[in-house]
C-alpha cells in the first residue's frame, strides 16, 4: 500500500513538530487535494475512521474546515463543546484522552491553555492536533505557508513581515517562514514581542535553510521590502483583561492605506476573524492585495493533508474493507488567481 508521506509523526501540537522537509511533503500534499487529484492513499484514506473535534473557544473556520475535510476522506468527524467535555473540570484530562481514544483514531482540540493538549499527547495512543492554542496555531500557518505558496512561488528568501501582536499566530508563522526558508519579521509594540523560545527556536531553523528572522518596533520601516504583510486581531481570546492598554498601544500598527503604502507590492493577510476598523481596515482587508479568503480555504486543504499524514493508514493489519472511491475531483471552488512573480 502506498502512503503519502515518509516521515510519520505522531502530534501536531507545535510548528516545531514538522522538520522542513516534512512541511513542504504536507503543502505537497494540500496543493494536490486543491487541484482535485484525489488522495495518494488508494480509496477514501480515513474510511472506517473516527476524529473526535473539541472546542473549548468559538470556531467558524475551524470547525467547518475540518468537519468537510474528515467527510472528503471518508471519516466521521464528531464535534464536542467545552460544555459537553469539561476537560480538567468535568474529569480530568487523562480519563476523557483515553476514554476518547477507545472511541477515535484522532483528536483536534482548539483550547485556551497549550498545557491541556500537552497533557493528552503525554497519554493518548493517537494523534492530538492543535487546532488553536495560547501558544500556537500550526493548521493556520500551514494553510498561510500554502497561501504564500501559491501567490508567490518559492518562499526562499521572501520577505514576510507580522504586524500588531506576537501572539499564537505570529509563533506558528515565525516557525513555518523560517523552516521554508522564508525571512520573517515581527512588528510589534514594546513588550508585546512573540515567544523568546520561539524567536530562539525559529533562528536556529533559519541557520540551516538561511532564513532570516527579526524583530522590530517602527510599523512604517518593519513593512518597507515586504512581499507579505499579515496581521490579527489586537486582543486574542483570554487576553479581554488588557484590551484598555492594548488599545492605546497597538493602532500605529493598524494595516491602513497609508501603512501598506510604504509596502506597495506586498500581499496582505489576516487569518480571521477580523476587526475592521481596529487592527485593519476594511479597504485593505477587501482590497485587490487582500488573500484572507484564500488562507481561509487553504485550512481545509492542509488540515485534510495533515490528518492523512497522522492517521497512518492500518486496513491491512484491521482487515477493514476496501474503500469507497472519492470523487477524482474534489478541488477548489475559487476561481484562481495568477501567482505573484
Amino acid at each position: 500500500m502506498t502512503v503519502p508521506f515518509a516521515r510519520p509523526v505522531a502530534h501536531l501540537l507545535s510548528m516545531a513538530d514538522l522538520d522542513p522537509a516534512s512541511i513542504e511533503e504536507t503543502l505537497e500534499h494540500a496543493a494536490a487535494l486543491k487541484a482535485g487529484r484525489p488522495p495518494t492513499t488508494a480509496g477514501a484514506p480515513l474510511a472506517g475512521r473516527s476524529v473526535a473535534l473539541i472546542f473549548e473557544k468559538p470556531s467558524l473556520r475551524t470547525r467547518v474546515s475540518f468537519e468537510v475535510g474528515i467527510s472528503r476522506l471518508g471519516g466521521q468527524p464528531i464535534s464536542l463543546h467545552d460544555s459537553e467535555i469539561g476537560l480538567g473540570v468535568r474529569e480530568s484530562v487523562q480519563d476523557a484522552t483515553r476514554t476518547l481514544e477507545r472511541y477515535v483514531d484522532a483528536i483536534v482540540a482548539r483550547v485556551r491553555d497549550h498545557s491541556l493538549l500537552e497533557q493528552m499527547a503525554e497519554v493518548a495512543s493517537i494523534p492530538i492536533v492543535n487546532a488553536l492554542s495560547d501558544v500556537e496555531h500550526p493548521c493556520q500557518a500551514l494553510a498561510d505557508a500554502l497561501t504564500l505558496q501559491e501567490q508567490l512561488g518559492d518562499l526562499r528568501g521572501r520577505q514576510l513581515v507580522f504586524v500588531g501582536d506576537g501572539n499564537n499566530v505570529a509563533a506558528s508563522l515565525i516557525l513555518v517562514g523560517a523552516s521554508l526558508g522564508m525571512n520573517v519579521r515581527a512588528v510589534t509594540p514594546t513588550g508585546y514581542e512573540p515567544d523568546p523560545s520561539i524567536v530562539e527556536r525559529a533562528v536556529l531553523i533559519g541557520r540551516g535553510t538561511g532564513a532570516r528572522i527579526e524583530l522590530m518596533h517602527d510599523p512604517v520601516a518593519g513593512v518597507r521590502g515586504a512581499d507579505a504583510v499579515y496581521t490579527d486581531v489586537w486582543t486574542s481570546m483570554g487576553h479581554e483583561a488588557e484590551q484598555e492598554a492594548r488599545q492605546r498601544a497597538f493602532p500605529p500598527y493598524a494595516l491602513t492605506a497609508s501603512l501598506m503604502a510604504n509596502a506597495p507590492d506586498a500581499i496582505v493577510m489576516h487569518c480571521l476573524p477580523a476587526h475592521r476598523g481596529e487592527e485593519i481596515d476594511s479597504e485593505v482587508l477587501d482590497g485587490p492585495r487582500s488573500v484572507v479568503l484564500d488562507q481561509a480555504e487553504n485550512r481545509l486543504w492542509v488540515q485534510m493533508a495533515v490528518l492523512q499524514r497522522l492517521i497512518r493508514p492500518r486496513r491491512a493489519t484491521l482487515g477493514y474493507p476496501e474503500p469507497v472511491q472519492l470523487p477524482l475531483a474534489i478541488g477548489s471552488r475559487t476561481t484562481g488567481r495568477p501567482a505573484r512573480g
